[in-house]
Formats: C-alpha cells, sequence, structure tokens
C-alpha cells in the first residue's frame, strides 16, 4: 500500500477508535458469543472455514475476516430472529449453522459480475459435501442470492428461509459502518489501488451509498441496530473526508 494511504489508514482507525462500538454487541453479548464459540468449535464449520480461507485471500476488502464476521453477527441474528418467533432450541441451533455456512460462503465469487448470484450456484455445489439437506442448501444459496444491496430480492419459499436470508443480509451491511473504515476501504485500495484524487473524487458517491443503506435492513432486530451501526460510519467517513481534503492531497 502506498505511504499516503498508510497514513491515512492510521488516521481512520484512529477516528474509528474514538467512537463507541455499536450497541447491538453490548445488548446482546451471550448470544455473540454462543456464534463465536459454535463457528471455532463446529467440526463441519471448521472444514469449510478451512476451505474458505484459500478462497478469500485478497477479496478485494471481502476476504476472511469479513465472512468470519458476517458469520458471527448473522448467527446471533438467526437466534435472536428465532427466539423472538418462538423457535424451538434444536431449530435455533441450526438456524445458527446454516447462517454461519451463509456468512462464511456469501462472498465467493465477490469479484464477479453479479456476484451474489454466482455465488449463490458455488455455495450450492460446495455444500453437496456438508451435512445440509436439500432444502437446507436451497435456504443457503437463497440468502446469499439476496445479500446484495438494492437489488431484486429472489423470492423466499418459507421463514426459515426468509429469516436466514434477511439476517444475512443484516450482517453483512453492519459491516458497513466503523469496520468499513478501519479495514474494508483499505484492503479495496490496497488492490485496486486509485491515484488519491481518484479516491477522494469517488468518496461522495460512497457516503450516499451509506445513507441508503440505513433504510434496507430487513430482520426485526436488525432494523433495530442497523441504523446505528451506519450512522457511526456515516460520522467517520465525513471526519475522515475532512482530514485527508485539508491534510493529504496536496502530498499525492
Amino acid at each position: 500500500m502506498d505511504a499516503v494511504y498508510q497514513e491515512i489508514r492510521k488516521v481512520a482507525r484512529t477516528i474509528v477508535g474514538r467512537y463507541p462500538q455499536p450497541n447491538f454487541y453490548s445488548a446482546h453479548p451471550l448470544i455473540i458469543k454462543n456464534s463465536q464459540d459454535l463457528l471455532k468449535s463446529d467440526p463441519s464449520i471448521g472444514k469449510l472455514r478451512k476451505e474458505m480461507a484459500g478462497c478469500l485471500d485478497d477479496n478485494a476488502g471481502h476476504g476472511m475476516g469479513h465472512a468470519e464476521k458476517v458469520a458471527i453477527d448473522a448467527g446471533a441474528l438467526v437466534m435472536i430472529e428465532g427466539r423472538l418467533a418462538g423457535l424451538s432450541e434444536e431449530q435455533t441451533h441450526r438456524n445458527l449453522f446454516l447462517a454461519h455456512c451463509s456468512g462464511l460462503l456469501h462472498d465467493i465469487c465477490r469479484k464477479e459480475k453479479f456476484h451474489a448470484k454466482k455465488g449463490a450456484e458455488t455455495a450450492k455445489r460446495i455444500l453437496q459435501r456438508y451435512p445440509l439437506r436439500p432444502k437446507e442448501i436451497e435456504a443457503v444459496s437463497t440468502a446469499i442470492r439476496n445479500h446484495e444491496a438494492f437489488a431484486r430480492q429472489k423470492k423466499m419459499p418459507d421463514p426459515q428461509t426468509r429469516t436466514l436470508s434477511d439476517c444475512l443480509y443484516d450482517a453483512d451491511k453492519f459491516r458497513w459502518g466503523p469496520d468499513n473504515f478501519a479495514h474494508t476501504v483499505w484492503d479495496m485500495v490496497e488492490i485496486l489501488s486509485p491515484p488519491l484524487n481518484v479516491f477522494i473524487a469517488r468518496y461522495p458517491k460512497g457516503m450516499n451509498l451509506l445513507r441508503k443503506i440505513r433504510y434496507t435492513f430487513r430482520s426485526q432486530t436488525g432494523k433495530k441496530f442497523g441504523p446505528q451501526f451506519i450512522d457511526l460510519g456515516i460520522c467517520i467517513g465525513e471526519e475522515l473526508y475532512e482530514v485527508i481534503r485539508s491534510e493529504f492531497l496536496g502530498s499525492s
């Protein structure tokens, strides 16, 4: 990464560090830990993590770290939503497993055009090797197909698929908050290496997308907590924009 971008990244992470953690994490710490623990302990998920680690390297800001965060938060969301819906613990636990599969696989085709559609098709083939029923594989595939922002959703045949799809989407869009400026943007910059004047020219468009994402959360829990992720991201992004314009443009 260019030295100027390295300095900007340091500033961005300092700004991120001054903001509070999103309330989702303080409101549901035990559920999130449960999701984290299963991601690390389940043998099938461990096998899938290992398989995905080789596929998601240098994935333009959507690598393994991103996939694991999405998987953990999607798992937490399906547990919360399952309990709100009165599902059995057995079904809730199974939904957690499916959420982890969805999170780990959702960006498998990130660099390709129509990546959500192609990712859904690729996930189907991968999951044939794992202990999932055909209906579950279809649910995971549908969730991946539906995770792209501002795209038409594929029809969902049952409540389990809708919950999984909504929770994957929301967990992925949680990353558009502080994570975007701590990690994602700089991982993308490292791959794409845009000149700083090009980066700053595109910056307002990216901020406008953030503002639009705020209103797209789908699950009950996502609608409650998601907007704060985006509001934090907007505040961080606006502050960083002014710093770049005032302190870095002349050095590029």
